[in-house]
């Protein structure tokens, strides 16, 4: 786990344009140009594995358009978010964890624990989850 403060320097670098400047991982995922453990794509959207796992089922869902925060405007793109929900029970459904049990969760900004700023949903599973989270 990142320290919080690598979590603000990243969130704040990021606010100031210079994560643009290297590119956004998750957009280069979907697009193919970075390699990821691939679960399932469509057109709006990619699930793949996820590099630093905290469950035995640990996967991410990703829109292909570029979206950096849920704080972001959204106007339009409630259907591509209502998507990413159904694409996460497909994944379930997939990896067996749809009858045990699963949590999706979306991290806001670096204090939540988001440290890509493309928004991503976290598909959990495959053990028990504590309750609360961190």
């Amino acid at each position: 786990m990142l320290p919080f403060a690598v979590k603000k320097l990243v969130f704040y670098s990021y606010k100031k344009g210079m994560m643009k400047m290297f590119g956004c991982i998750f957009c280069q995922v979907a697009a193919g140009q970075k390699p990821g453990k691939i679960v399932c794509e469509d057109d709006q959207c990619v699930a793949f594995e996820d590099i630093h796992p905290k469950a035995p089922v640990h996967v991410l869902v990703i829109p292909r358009k570029h979206i950096a925060t849920l704080n972001d405007d959204l106007a339009g793109d409630e259907p591509l978010l209502g998507h990413l929900l159904s694409v996460a029970a497909r994944v379930a459904k997939m990896k067996g964890i749809d009858r045990s049990g699963y949590r999706t969760v979306i991290n806001t900004n670096a204090e939540a624990g988001q440290t890509v700023f493309h928004v991503h949903l976290h598909v959990l599973g495959g053990r028990r989850l504590a309750w609360p989270p961190g």
